[in-house]
């Protein structure tokens, strides 16, 4: 698992570099010592897990995700336990507070997850791969693969996940270039479907089919499409 320490104290990322070489599974591919920085760093690096201080010059560590398309595993690393309850809002793995112990690093690792599927293109979005969602008031990082409707909205987006319907301020054409083709499809100029939340397959008007989601939702595929699914699905 490729890591980014994202820390302002030298000292303290020397320290953290030392202690994960007790960890052959963390391969550590790059440092920042500010916020700024972190965000280009995480841009071109593209880790799977972020060692991140909350009190960062520039940018504090949640702008820095905040900041962010797609999100990779985060471990929070800090002085100060009064972010300890806002950090679970970013769905982090863990919250270390300095200084930081071997063996409460240990348990942090212990709860990564094993790298899951990822896209089969590097530019491109996978289910295994969140994204930061800012509704209003509201926030979540959502992972791909539980969202299982794009809707057009304009310039918008409307993202449907469990119980929440949010907007983001990106189009679904936008969306379409960064989503991985292989788990998301374009039924047609409103809406993208999660592929694996497809329930029932029907056939429809015109040669077009209906298509029914795991959510009890129905969406109708246009015929250009419909004859991409069906080929898709071998119908």
């Amino acid at each position: 698992m490729k890591a980014l320490l994202i820390e302002d104290s030298r000292l303290a990322r020397k320290e953290l570099r030392n202690m994960l070489m007790a960890f052959p599974q963390i391969e550590i591919i790059g440092e920042a010592a500010d916020g700024e920085e972190a965000v280009v760093q995480i841009e071109q690096l593209q880790p799977d897990l972020l060692f991140l201080d909350i009190q960062l010059p520039g940018k504090s560590g949640f702008e820095v995700l905040e900041s962010l398309d797609a999100v990779p595993h985060v471990i929070f690393t800090t002085a100060f336990d009064e972010y300890a309850i806002r950090s679970f809002e970013y769905n982090t793995i863990d919250y270390l507070l300095k200084p930081i112990h071997e063996d409460r690093l240990a348990k942090a690792i212990d709860k990564l997850p094993q790298l899951g599927s990822t896209s089969s293109k590097r530019n491109q979005l996978g289910p295994e791969d969140r994204i930061f969602v800012k509704d209003g008031e509201q926030c979540w990082f959502v992972y791909l693969r539980e969202i299982r409707l794009f809707e057009s909205m304009g310039n918008y987006t409307r993202l449907y996940f469990g119980k929440h319907q949010p907007l983001i301020q990106k189009s679904l054409n936008y969306l379409e270039d960064m989503l991985d083709s292989d788990s998301f499809f374009r039924i047609n100029r409103q809406q993208i479907i999660n592929l694996k939340e497809i329930e029932g397959v029907a056939s429809w008007f015109n040669g077009k089919l209906r298509l029914r989601l795991k959510s009890g939702e129905e969406v109708e595929v246009s015929r250009r499409q419909s004859n991409k699914l069906k080929a898709w699905f071998s119908l």
